[in-house]
């Protein structure tokens, strides 16, 4: 069973093709690292499988949510999380109403967003700030703790360690690594490739909208068929 299926997926940025016919499978409990050059279409993919972007074309599943349908790519937002280039606060509600807000969103309880908060080192006056008067390296740890509260089954990083100091960056990889050992899966998007990998034991090259490399784990195969480990070079398309 794949926690990402995608077939042929063609995704578009304006008139652009972001992803050109991408093929992925992402197994459940992987940490999978996204690389490649600006442009490649890391940042597209990881926002399809977020329901934020629709298909041009092909198939695409993610949780067993048919991402072609509407309806399912709103529900799948419910139990993925992504951590992006924007922050998805509101800027006049303080780091805990944000974080409880995307919380409930998910469905999980107030706990689970202080614990998440904390794990930030968003604590004291901190907590009960305006997200609006804070620094950028504390907004973004109230928006990595918005995501880490809603326990998602699938994790979305788009470089996720940018603006974060050491202390934050090295919270960041425990976190990922708490999440692949309690079963989550990962993916992460990253130009850190030495650390990203650290995380990240298989690794995934995009050019041009379309895999051309994948390393390091066996690939998931369809009911019946035979595993085998994956190559150093793939080509698709």
């Amino acid at each position: 069973m794949s926690v990402v299926r995608l077939r042929n997926a063609v995704a578009l940025a304006g008139r652009f093709p972001a992803l050109a016919g991408l093929d992925l499978d992402v197994a459940p409990g992987e940490a999978v690292l996204l690389q490649g050059p600006n442009g490649a279409g890391k940042t597209t993919l990881l926002r399809v499988c977020a329901g934020l972007v629709p298909l041009h074309s092909g198939d695409a599943k993610v949780l067993d949510y048919d991402l072609t349908r509407s309806a399912d790519r709103r529900a799948v937002r419910r139990v993925v999380g992504l951590i992006g280039h924007a922050s998805f606060l509101y800027d006049e509600l303080t780091a805990w109403e944000n974080t409880r807000f995307w919380a409930r969103a998910a469905g999980v309880d107030d706990d689970s967003a202080l614990n998440a908060l904390v794990r930030m080192g968003i604590e004291g006056r901190l907590r009960d700030l305006a997200v609006g008067s804070m620094s950028a390296g504390q907004k973004r740890r109230v928006s990595i703790a918005a995501v880490v509260a809603r326990r998602p089954q699938l994790w979305l990083l788009d470089e996720p360690h940018a603006g974060l100091d050491q202390d934050g960056r090295d919270t960041v990889d425990q976190l990922v690594r708490d999440a692949t050992a309690g079963g989550a899966t990962v993916m992460v998007a990253s130009h850190e490739l030495e650390r990203a990998r650290a995380m990240a034991p298989r690794s995934i090259t995009i050019a041009g909208g379309m895999v051309v490399a994948d390393t390091g784990a066996e690939r998931v195969q369809e009911p019946g068929a035979e595993r085998v480990q994956a190559p150093g070079v793939a080509s698709v398309g």
